[in-house]
């Protein structure tokens, strides 16, 4: 007897995989929850990453600067998992430890249900992998935490994708050539299943990468200069764009530009605020939409007897922002 949630989960690991060998690049945005794994999955796009800097930021108001375990990781991967039906892609820093650590992480976060995970090769605790005083593990070691995530996973589930994540590019003693060098082995001899050369600064180091790796690319770009068109990296050969933070940056500057404004402004701020939901180019999203709220009240009406049946006809509740403007 099969299990439903590893079908399901196995079901979707084979939709990564499959973006991972069409002709196609795929862009991913990411961000760090369940509402913006939904979001993702309404707006079109095919899959979403969950960002440990934000995980780190949101969950546990810390820096990205190894503080986020194990446990956080792993038990915010199961709940993105099971409120969206397109791969999530999850960021588990450097495994955790060593390869034995590594090990138990792989098991422990397929066992969440999401589609592929990665592991970077920064000394532990580890620094973001957009900022400065990064400092890489000996390649050698990077490569047996791989091999020992991908042997992990076979034992599981081999649809489960393996990221190998290398962040020499900026850090102490590290250039491209030792990135190229380390992406070689990571897809060589570490067997991982996509290769993700992170902060590339330019279109020619990344085509290079591309085409010498023998394992598809994942990248983010790292350049001073205005990032490239879509177009542009789509001749490089990479096989997904990553946008890691975008829905987390953008809801925080919105959360930040609206409080300020409340606080300068008061009412006449929050009537603008609410009257700007139904403005955009976009129609207004309803959290109860996000969260799926009229499961509810199916459960309650096929499951709940009948002289427990909740009252919704007379008695009533507050109405949200979306619904109150849309009432005028």
């Amino acid at each position: 007897m099969t299990d439903p949630h590893i079908d399901r989960a196995h079901k979707i690991r084979l939709q990564f995989r499959r973006l991972l060998t069409r002709p196609e690049m795929t862009i991913m945005p990411g961000g760090f929850s369940p509402l913006y794994a939904r979001m993702a999955e309404i707006a079109g796009f095919e899959c979403f990453f969950i960002a440990g800097s934000q995980m780190s930021a949101y969950i546990l108001g810390a820096p990205d600067a190894g503080i986020l375990g194990l446990r956080d990781v792993v038990d915010h991967a199961r709940h993105c998992a099971a409120r969206v039906d397109i791969p999530i892609f999850m960021d588990c820093d450097t495994g955790f430890g060593n390869a034995a650590n590594v090990h138990f992480t792989t098991q422990e976060v397929i066992r969440s249900g999401v589609a592929g995970m990665q592991i970077e090769d920064q000394e532990s605790p580890k620094k973001s992998g957009t900022s400065a005083g990064r400092r890489c593990i000996p390649k050698d070691e990077a490569v047996g935490k791989i091999r020992a995530a991908v042997a992990a996973r076979d034992a599981l589930d081999a649809a489960f994708v393996v990221c190998a994540r290398c962040d020499a590019l900026g850090a102490e003693g590290e250039t491209f050539a030792s990135a190229l060098e380390r992406g070689i082995a990571y897809a060589n001899d570490g067997g991982a299943d996509l290769i993700w050369l992170n902060s590339v600064e330019s279109l020619e180091d990344l085509t290079k990468f591309c085409a010498v790796v023998a394992k598809p690319t994942l990248a983010i770009w790292g350049g001073k200069q205005p990032e490239p068109a879509f177009d542009d990296y789509r001749k490089t050969g990479v096989k997904i764009m990553l946008y890691p933070v975008l829905a987390a940056s953008a809801g925080m500057q919105a959360a930040w530009q609206t409080m300020n404004d409340f606080a300068t402004r008061g009412d006449a701020a929050l009537r603008e605020w609410r009257a700007s939901i139904h403005k955009g180019r976009f129609p207004a999203i309803d959290l109860k939409t996000l969260t799926g709220d009229s499961i509810i009240r199916e459960i309650e009406k096929n499951f709940v007897p009948a002289d427990q049946q909740r009252d919704y006809a007379t008695t009533w509740g507050h109405a949200t922002h979306t619904e109150a403007v849309e009432k005028k």
